[in-house]
């Protein structure tokens, strides 16, 4: 009985490491299969990265070719010899420094009193309770689908009967109420916020205002801060508005300027001064995105889960 009992023992503790053994061969079979697919996964995303960044690179490269190179016909990435004299001749224009004060003079009033009045916008739909809020507030987000193509010859039409036209007001003016955008996104921020604090605020006889002012406003100035950057660059690389409302050469904006240079020297076939000018105006917001590249997507991320 006990040399039985032995070899079912024996044939058991066998069948146990035959089992063991499937197992980590399956194991390392899938492990083999994951890392495949993940070089594959990984080779067609660096491959969709480089494509989708070829015409950038080709920009920055261009802008230091000379203009035979430029127009030889074959598509050349290394500048042959290499030059950076565009980069001072646009520097030297006083129309492409004319054009960056004048977006900063836009960019100014509307992201600091924009920025409050949709901060203190999304404070009031998210915390507050007053008759209509939800429809008011799906009113004004549906204001979104609707693109500015629409609505440019009535805003035309409107701001020369306001004698706005050929000045930098209907840039500036109807930014100052506030962008859609951005109250959606900091209402959808301050519902992570719980509802306590306003209670406790009232307890103490805080008024509204001061409630947003001293506690909701401080908490959400890292979703503020993002929104605040996005709003930036839109409206460093706004062209189209610019270019209805301005007439002045005096009041154009960077845009505005860089399509100037591409109208007169696009003739003479000087496309390295072009790029050149393009390369110095995307500097500021790719700087601000890379500098703010993990608040934004932090922020983001946070803000979707309502």
């Amino acid at each position: 009985m006990s040399t039985i009992m032995t070899k079912d023992k024996e044939v058991l503790e066998e069948k146990e490491m035959n089992r063991k053994k499937v197992k980590v061969q399956s194991k390392r079979r899938k492990s083999t299969r994951e890392k495949v697919v993940d070089v594959i996964v990984f080779v067609l995303l660096l491959a969709g990265a480089l494509i989708m960044l070829f015409p950038l690179i080709y920009m920055i490269l261009c802008s230091f070719m000379t203009k035979n190179q430029i127009l030889s016909g074959s598509l050349t990435l290394i500048p042959d010899p290499v030059l950076i004299g565009k980069y001072s001749e646009v520097l030297s224009k006083g129309s492409f420094f004319n054009g960056i004060l004048n977006t900063v003079k836009v960019e100014i009033p509307v992201l600091l009193i924009g920025g409050f009045t949709s901060s203190l916008s999304a404070f009031a739909f998210a915390k507050m309770n007053f008759r209509g809020k939800n429809g008011l507030f799906l009113a004004l987000l549906a204001t979104i689908m609707i693109p500015f193509a629409v609505v440019m010859i009535p805003q035309y039409v409107l701001f020369t009967k306001l004698g706005w036209t050929n000045s930098l007001l209907p840039l500036i003016v109807p930014g100052c109420f506030g962008n859609v955008s951005m109250i959606f996104f900091l209402r959808q921020n301050l519902y992570s916020i719980p509802n306590d604090l306003m209670d406790a605020a009232k307890l103490d006889g805080c008024g509204y205002f001061r409630t947003y002012w001293m506690i909701f406003l401080p908490l959400m100035k890292g979703a503020l801060g993002t929104q605040l950057v996005l709003w930036f660059m839109g409206i460093w690389n706004d062209y189209l508005a610019p270019t209805i409302f301005l007439r002045s050469e005096k009041l154009w904006t960077l845009q505005v300027v860089i399509r100037s240079f591409n109208s007169y020297y696009a003739i003479q076939s000087d496309y390295a001064l072009i790029m050149a000018a393009s390369v110095i105006a995307m500097i500021p917001t790719l700087v601000l995105f890379f500098i703010f590249q993990r608040v934004i997507v932090e922020s983001i991320a946070i803000s979707g889960i309502k």
